[in-house]
């Protein structure tokens, strides 16, 4: 029997409209008698559909990635299901309680303590206080926040918070779990630990659904995936097989993005191009020549040890490397004031292997707050018929690297 029904579901919003609670039919009406203007002006507005008639059903125990690029639908969907949000159209029935981890500052009260939201969500869970309690100790030690745990949570970074609400979300034994990017913000260490407790969780014949745009991640916990791209469910079924789908899909999509603004962050990416080495937008590249990343950024207010960070991955969650840009600025500081900047990264040619890889972005300080955090480009390194396609058997070679070494033969002797 499924524990989650998605019936024609379709989510609207109005592009540039004031932000209003859901109204009913009666509000609506009494709204255009008092304000026709305004009323009809509004409704002229542009929109956008971020899901568009969207059927699914999830039985109990499903571990489901669900996968897409930016704007496909992903977080709204996890919003609908998790009723921060309510669907446009459609229907939603939800067979068991529910813990949702989808952004940082959802879900906690931020002038009560950690140890006051802890006790807060457990009851919202529909959990006694016997039952909390009997959690608490373990919640505390998987968050590591014991220091802080009397300290109201607006006063922690954003790392703090998110352990500490994956540590609410995964122990207080909820039917469902869902889980969004978020869990980028943190450490890589908290991040494998966070996937050992959905493993658990899932192993429990919980329902767990998992929103990331690293693969390999999902590769490892999903056994299902269901892909989006504008609103819609384009490929649902094995999670081998959507992961291919959306590799094939991405490499051939733009490898220019640019994000829309959001007035409340301090720093913010405003666009992302992927650059080979003529200079030109692609996502499609030349193992043996260098590539760039150029990255546009606004900063809004001045923030201290501030830095632009970029991980390349392969696409299978395998880290290559990460790089920030004070490692090439004097004493590692960059004096960020307001202002739009651009930023460019450029990687050597003929170091790595044939393969799919992908870039990661993030505006942060090291050990405290993330500011901006993105993925915006998968992207595939193509040989042609040069050293990594000449290994034994015109085989392409094994590994990551595809360095070509100096080696020496000398007869030996008798």
């Amino acid at each position: 029997m499924p524990i989650i029904k998605v019936q024609n579901i379709s989510k609207r919003y109005v592009l540039g409209g004031p932000v209003a609670p859901y109204a009913t039919l009666r509000e609506s009406l009494v709204d255009l008698a008092r304000n026709p203007l305004r009323y009809l002006k509004q409704n002229g507005l542009p929109t956008v559909w971020a899901l568009k008639d969207l059927d699914l059903e999830i039985n109990q125990g499903d571990v489901v990635g669900i996968i897409g690029r930016n704007g496909a639908g992903k977080s709204t969907l996890l919003k609908i299901l998790s009723r921060i949000t309510e669907p446009t159209t459609g229907r939603v029935e939800l067979f068991g309680r529910v813990a949702s981890l989808l952004e940082v500052g959802t879900g906690f009260h931020p002038e009560l303590t950690g140890r006051e939201n802890i006790y807060l969500n457990g009851s919202l869970l529909g959990m006694s206080h016997k039952d909390i309690a009997e959690k608490f100790d373990e919640i505390v030690a998987f968050a590591e926040v014991e220091k802080f745990l009397d300290t109201p949570v607006k006063r922690y970074s954003s790392g703090m918070y998110v352990r500490l609400a994956f540590a609410v979300a995964a122990h207080l034994e909820p039917e469902i779990l869902l889980v969004d990017e978020v869990l980028a913000v943190g450490d890589i260490a908290f991040q494998r630990k966070c996937l050992g407790k959905m493993n658990e969780v899932a192993k429990e014949g919980r329902t767990v659904l998992f929103v990331s745009h690293n693969m390999g991640s999902i590769g490892r916990l999903c056994k299902t995936g269901i892909l989006l791209d504008h609103g819609k469910m384009v490929f649902n079924g094995n999670i081998g097989d959507v992961i291919t789908k959306y590799t094939e899909e991405a490499i051939s999509s733009n490898a220019e993005i640019t994000f829309p603004p959001s007035p409340e962050k301090k720093l913010q990416f405003c666009s992302a191009k992927l650059q080979d080495h003529f200079g030109r937008s692609s996502s499609e590249l030349d193992r043996v020549q260098p590539f760039a990343v150029v990255i546009d950024y606004a900063v809004r207010d001045q923030v201290e040890g501030v830095h632009l960070g970029i991980m390349l991955d392969r696409i299978d969650g395998t880290p290559i490397c990460y790089a920030t840009d004070i490692d090439s600025a004097p004493n590692n500081l960059i004096e960020r004031r307001p202002g739009v900047y651009s930023a460019r990264v450029e990687f050597p040619g003929g170091l790595l292997n044939a393969g799919v890889y992908q870039i990661r972005l993030g505006l942060a300080r090291y050990g405290g707050e993330v500011f901006d955090y993105c993925e915006p480009f998968v992207f595939q390194l193509e040989d042609h018929g040069t050293f990594a396609a000449t290994g034994a058997g015109g085989q392409q070679r094994q590994g990551v690297l595809a360095i070509p070494l100096q080696w020496t033969t000398n007869e030996i002797e008798d």
